[in-house]
């Protein structure tokens, strides 16, 4: 079942606990609102400690970008 949450009058949703609990998510955690069709997708913001090293290995010789697909 999905959970629901009400917009209050100054603009503020509270998450609720088992989304809260599910995710692991704590006071303090900034979040990015990305516009999806009618909605809006809720995404935790990741700290830059937990991106160092994401891309090693990576080689920057065989980049495609969109004008060479087919």
């Amino acid at each position: 079942m999905a959970e629901t949450a009400t917009l209050s009058s100054k603009f503020q949703i509270s998450i609720p606990k088992a989304i809260r609990t599910a995710q692991a998510w704590e006071a303090g955690l900034t979040f990015a609102f990305i516009p999806k069709g009618t909605g809006v997708l809720l995404v935790p913001v990741p700290k830059k400690e937990s991106l160092q090293g994401l891309a090693k290995g990576a080689r920057p010789e065989d980049f495609r970008d969109r004008s060479d697909r087919t």
